[in-house]
C-alpha cells in the first residue's frame, strides 16, 4: 500500500514506538492522527509533524468511535491503523504482600489486549466499505504491537505476557477473517526497545540488558520499529504473521 497522501491512525502515538511511527509516516506524506490519553505530549508531537492529536481511551468503545470519526472528518477514511497503546507491568502472581490483586491483572488485559481489539474492530469496520485500491486490491492494513514476552515471559510478567500473547493469537484469525475485504493484519513483537522507561535504569543495568542481545548488542531504536511498520504497510504479501524485532534475543527466566 502506498503511504503518501493516505490517512493513518496511530494509538499510543504520543511517545516511544508510536511517536517514531508517526514521524516516519508523516515524513512519507501520510495524514497522521495521534490517538493518546496524554494530550499534552500528543499535541506537541502533532504540531512538530503537522499531524492531528486526538484524546482517546482505547478501552472505551465510545472514546475510540469518537476519535475515529474525528480523524475521518479531518483526514478522510484511514486505511492504515497502527496500535501501539499499552502499558508495562511487572509483579509476581504471589509476592511478599500476597497474591497479585486481580484488578491489576484485569487492567493490563483491558488496556493491552482488549484495547487493541477494540481499535481493531472499529478500524476494520470503517475500512470494509472503502473501495479496494486498484493496484493491490487492498482496503486497509492493521499493525498491532505485541512483545517477545508473549513467547518467553519472565518471572513477574504473567499479566503482561498474557496480554501480549493474546495479541499474537489474534493475528492469524483476524487476518483470515478480514482477507475477503482486502484488509491485512500484522503484529510486531519487539524485544528491548530504547523507550523512556529505560532512561530510569542505572547504566550498569542498561549495559547488562544490551549484552543480553546477541546482535546487535544494544537496545532497539523506536525508529527501527517504525521502519518495520513502513515495510509492512508497503509489502502487500505480509499478512497474518508476527515478526520479532529483537536482535535474536530470547528472554531468560528473570
Amino acid at each position: 500500500m502506498q503511504i503518501k497522501h493516505g490517512a493513518a491512525i496511530i494509538t499510543g502515538g504520543a511517545s516511544g514506538m508510536g511517536a517514531a511511527t508517526a514521524r516516519r509516516l508523516g515524513q512519507l506524506g501520510a495524514k497522521v492522527a495521534l490517538l493518546d490519553l496524554n494530550q499534552e505530549a500528543a499535541k506537541k508531537l502533532a504540531d512538530e509533524i503537522q499531524a492531528l492529536a486526538i484524546h482517546c481511551d482505547v478501552t472505551s468503545p465510545e472514546s475510540v468511535e469518537q476519535a475515529l470519526m474525528e480523524a475521518q472528518r479531518h483526514h478522510g477514511p484511514a486505511r492504515i491503523c497502527v496500535n501501539c497503546a499499552g502499558i508495562v507491568h511487572g509483579k509476581r502472581l504471589v509476592g511478599q504482600q500476597g497474591p497479585m490483586p486481580l484488578d491489576e491483572f484485569r487492567k493490563v488485559i483491558d488496556i493491552n489486549l482488549i484495547g487493541t481489539f477494540n481499535v481493531m474492530r472499529l478500524a476494520a469496520a470503517a475500512m470494509t466499505p472503502l473501495s479496494a485500491l486498484e493496484e493491490t486490491g487492498e482496503r486497509g492494513v492493521i499493525i498491532n504491537t505485541a512483545s517477545v514476552a508473549a513467547f518467553e515471559g519472565q518471572i513477574g510478567q504473567a499479566a503482561y505476557s498474557a496480554s501480549k500473547g493474546g495479541i499474537v493469537s489474534l493475528t492469524l484469525p483476524a487476518a483470515r477473517e478480514l482477507a475477503r475485504f482486502g484488509i491485512r493484519v500484522m503484529t510486531i513483537a519487539p524485544g528491548l526497545v530504547d523507550t523512556p522507561m529505560f532512561q530510569k535504569i542505572t547504566p550498569e543495568a542498561r549495559a547488562s540488558l544490551e549484552a543480553s542481545v546477541p546482535f546487535p548488542k544494544r537496545l532497539a531504536r523506536p525508529d527501527e520499529f517504525a521502519f518495520l511498520a513502513q515495510h509492512i504497510i508497503e509489502n502487500v504479501m505480509l499478512n497474518g504473521e508476527v515478526i520479532r524485532l529483537d536482535g535474536a534475543l530470547r528472554m531468560q527466566e528473570k
